[in-house]
């Protein structure tokens, strides 16, 4: 199925050799063409059909959107409305639009998809330097070692980027998502991450709060929260 703005292309090409889908279907990826998961079915009568799915503007429009609402709500509950008003806006700027909709997936992060395909995302490269509530923003040059360190997020974006956390997980995975769902996540790239140990002590309590005592508690404490 497509969305009303969606870009779709049909190829009809007439090719006798079953062996060379995997080939074509690569091929027009590296053009851009097409997803890697280009949809290829062979008829009876030789002709191969390729379904070449380009763009998801609409998609991508929906699924951001649901989330910038989502993470609004919780910063509502959060006491930090401000913050949540203002969240993600460069999404819908054309650099990172546009790659969203290229790289749509549904399931998770189009950021993840273009990395794959051209390992890095010019979307996220565009996206951490703008957003605070993102640990990435927080690294700068250590004045004696020269070296780029994380630096300790300030706390109402620590309340933020636990908001945004909870959405994304609350969108990606739909009627099947549960509260220890983002402390899995969290958990799962914790050995690799950058980020300011008492900065990764903080979101991680927030985190396993949610998982333990359910929403309600958990933005209870965030509101009262003043500093780390």
């Amino acid at each position: 199925r497509q969305g009303p703005f969606s870009v779709a292309k049909t190829l009809n090409i007439c090719y006798d050799k079953i062996s060379s889908v995997k080939f074509i279907g690569k091929f027009l990826a590296q053009l851009g063409l097409c997803k890697k998961r280009t949809i290829i079915r062979i008829k009876n009568t030789g002709k191969m059909i390729v379904r070449v799915r380009t763009m998801q503007p609409w998609k991508h429009f929906c699924t951001i959107t649901r989330h910038r609402h989502e993470v609004i709500r919780n910063c509502f509950h959060a006491g930090i409305l401000w913050q949540g008003l203002r969240h993600d806006l460069s999404k819908y700027s054309p650099t990172e639009f546009m790659q969203g909709a290229r790289y749509y997936q549904g399931d998770r992060s189009p950021n993840a998809e273009e990395r794959e395909r051209n390992g890095y995302s010019i979307a996220w490269l565009h996206h951490q330097g703008r957003n605070k509530h993102h640990f990435e923003y927080w690294q700068d040059y250590d004045p004696k070692t020269r070296f780029k360190e994380p630096v300790k997020m300030p706390v109402k974006y620590v309340k933020e980027m636990f908001c945004d956390r909870v959405a994304a997980s609350k969108i990606y995975y739909g009627k099947n998502y549960k509260e220890d769902m983002p402390l899995a996540y969290f958990e799962k790239g914790k050995y690799c991450r950058m980020i300011h140990p008492e900065t990764s002590d903080l979101i991680e309590k927030l985190l396993r709060m949610l998982k333990e005592k359910g929403e309600k508690e958990t933005f209870r404490y965030i509101r009262s929260l003043k500093k780390y």
